[in-house]
């Protein structure tokens, strides 16, 4: 069955089409976005939904989502989304962070222009009949010093462009490289001396706790007299009251603001101050813009929806269609082993690492560590996936780490799980052989070749006589039809395990036969998702 979209918003025909054409049922309902109430009636019906920024992908929608599986916002902001709520939901959140990059960065250029020669203002006198050249003296750009808060891909782009203006430039970023700055032809500097040095200030970083109000009063108190401060990146970056003190009494020279701390801004302390230039969130508005963002959100979702490609997720690492057709089986082992350990483990988990052996180490290690915690909380909770596990993993405490080493034994490559409780400590391996199947190759130490199936037999016992007999028979006595066969002993007399493929379910009651037979210290039937 083809996986069904919602189109929620205003998105191009063109990008609706390319749902179409990859053979995904898609419903465009442009204007549904805005009607909270009927897209919770509906949405449990799609795995997708495609958005802008009216839809609003609240509690209440998410709730109502049982079937959605990837949300798709066609733009970089995505604070119209409950990111930690769909995590907890299972449902993977993507944007498109550079489809507008080159039309935000010139926005921003734009701004500090218009700024530095005072254009809307003067635009406006002269509609009104007025010619007041004396009244808007600006400035020049050339030579000037520009200091940039973020030199990521929109901040990089404002960096090429300033210094085709011929402007001096500095950056803030504490990600940023020095090989980097010296690519991007840029000094690298601090905080304080870029508050200090630069006569225009323009930020392009998002809002997180470390970047709201990177300029507070107490910044805006350090900066050099005359300043010009241009926000196109996010509101809350600028504490609004304090800049609009520092423009009337001079210290700031002037402002061109495109966010604000509350949208839609019906009011800020920063409207109608003679040297502000302000505009309703027009960094992304550009006609070339918005088509790119809404194809590449169109292509991003197919992908995903019909490979298990991941690209610009916020919750979930990225994975290519390459990668995917690639590691699939070793996703799937990483899942089996997680439900390995999560199915024979009764107690609460305190830590788990994961180990990768040879050429597994040098795949996609946080999608396969995701897959290993998704096997493992599923025997709690079966509605948890990739993106939801690790989640509530986090939430429960349990610490997660991995290890990763060179070819170390007879296999080409292997992961293998430790769990680390109050009580014990507990491990799984397990590879991929040529044929693409999973198998367990080591549990609890002892050495096994087992495959996996869908309905399996672990038991635990001293090593002794008899043991083959007792399942074999307590199992045949009792209609179960044993698959696959599969011992194991760490010594002769030490301890022993045993692993069975059986063609169904193992019924309780013969579970109990077995476990009141004396010979084993644990009967745990297993189920697997080998489909």
């Amino acid at each position: 069955m083809a996986p069904k979209v919602l189109v929620s918003d205003k998105l191009s025909e063109t990008a609706v089409q390319i749902f179409r054409d990859r053979g995904i049922d898609v419903d465009f309902e442009p204007s549904l976005g805005k009607d909270k109430d009927r897209l919770a009636e509906v949405i449990g019906q799609y795995d997708g939904l495609a958005i802008r920024s009216a839809t609003k992908v609240t509690e209440k929608i998410l709730e109502q989502a049982t079937n959605l599986k990837v949300i798709g916002r066609a733009g970089i902001g995505v604070d119209n989304v409950d990111i930690p709520l769909a995590s907890k939901k299972g449902v993977i959140v993507m944007n498109t962070p550079f489809g507008n990059s080159i039309t935000t960065a010139e926005h921003a250029i734009s701004m500090m222009m218009a700024c530095a020669r005072q254009i809307p203002e003067a635009s406006a006198s002269t509609h009104a009949g007025k010619w007041e050249k004396s009244r808007f003296m600006g400035v020049e750009v050339t030579s000037k010093t520009l200091g940039v808060i973020g030199a990521g891909n929109i901040g990089s782009i404002v960096i090429d462009r300033a210094r085709g203006l011929r402007m001096k430039v500095i950056a803030y970023d504490p990600f940023l490289s020095e090989d980097r700055a010296t690519e991007l032809g840029v000094r690298k500097v601090e905080l304080d001396e870029l508050l200090a040095k630069a006569d225009f200030i323009t930020m392009h970083v998002p809002l997180t706790e470390k970047t709201k109000n990177i300029l507070s009063r107490e910044n805006i108190a350090k900066l050099k007299k005359g300043v010009r401060i241009i926000n196109c990146a996010r509101g809350g970056l600028v504490d609004e009251e304090a800049l609009a003190e520092a423009l009337k009494d001079g210290r700031v020279a002037g402002a061109a603001f495109d966010v604000f701390a509350e949208e839609p801004a019906t009011a800020s302390p920063l409207f109608n101050l003679p040297n502000v230039v302000v505009t309703p969130h027009l960094g992304a508005a550009t006609t070339e813009a918005q088509e790119n963002v809404a194809l590449q959100v169109a292509e991003q979702m197919s992908d995903y929806l019909l490979t298990g490609a991941v690209t610009n997720a916020l919750n979930m690492p990225s994975v290519t269609a390459e990668e995917a057709a690639i590691m699939g089986p070793w996703v799937k082992l990483a899942e089996h082993l997680g439900a390995f350990i999560g199915q024979v483990t009764d107690e609460a988990i305190k830590a788990v690492n994961i180990t990768y052996d040879g050429i597994v180490a040098e795949m996609n290690l946080d999608a396969l560590g995701c897959a290993a915690i998704a096997g493992l909380m599923k025997s709690s909770n079966p509605d948890l996936n990739m993106v939801s596990a690790p989640v509530v993993a986090k939430e429960r405490g349990i610490q997660i780490s991995r290890t990763t080493q060179g070819q170390s034994g007879a296999f080409e490559a292997y992961i293998k799980i430790t769990m680390v409780s109050e009580e014990r400590e507990r491990s799984v391996a397990g590879t991929v052989f040529s044929d693409g199947k999973p198998r367990f190759i080591q549990i609890k130490g002892i050495n096994i070749d087992a495959e996996i199936g869908e309905h399996m037999l672990y038991s635990t016992n001293q090593d002794m006589p008899g043991i083959i007999g007792t399942l074999g028979n307590t199992l045949g006595e009792n209609g179960v039809n044993i698959a696959n066969f599969t011992l194991g002993r760490a010594e002769r007399g030490q301890d022993a395990i045993a692993l069975l493929q059986l063609d169904a379910d193992l019924p309780e009651d013969v579970q109990e036969k077995l476990e009141g037979s004396g010979r084993f210290t644990r009967v745990r039937p297993l189920h697997f998702e080998v489909a």
